[in-house]
């Protein structure tokens, strides 16, 4: 019962999300599957740690693949850099069977998410005036007056 709720609420949450909201809660997923995987590892729980790190690479991959790379200009290659080597880390941390890795990649991610935080969820009055047509851009379109 429990799950139901909880899962209807991160439903919810998601459907209704802006997006730097949906950002946030991907980072947040990941930043979550990768606690699971050190207290895994620290257990010496191997099929879970393994199916926590899978999370989190899955998630780090959406992100990667999610980048506007014409639009992003230098900030989506710096950050496609970024997740490919929090990829890295996971895989290391699931071949070695180590901390380390996870511990920097979960350092790193929390960095990028206090980022995405720290950004305005709605758009501002500004941003949503200069989206309004301009008589230069406005387009007319005839209105017949036929009854």
């Amino acid at each position: 019962m429990r799950s139901n709720v909880y899962r209807n609420f991160l439903e919810e949450e998601v459907l209704s999300a802006s997006p730097v909201k949906l950002v946030q809660l991907l980072y947040g997923s990941a930043l979550e599957a990768i606690g699971a995987a050190r207290r895994y590892l620290r257990q010496g729980d191997i099929r879970a740690r393994c199916r926590a790190i899978t999370k989190a690479m899955a998630i780090v991959t959406e992100l990667s693949l999610s980048l506007d790379r014409d639009a992003g200009g230098s900030l989506s290659r710096d950050l496609a850099e970024l997740y490919g080597y929090v990829e890295k880390l996971l895989i290391e941390a699931n071949i070695r069977q180590v901390d380390t890795p996870l511990a920097t990649a979960e350092r790193l991610l929390t960095t990028l998410l206090e980022g995405w935080k720290a950004l305005p969820q709605e758009p501002t009055a500004r941003s949503v005036d200069e989206q309004k047509p301009t008589p230069e851009t406005e387009t007319y379109q005839p209105i017949s007056c036929a009854y």
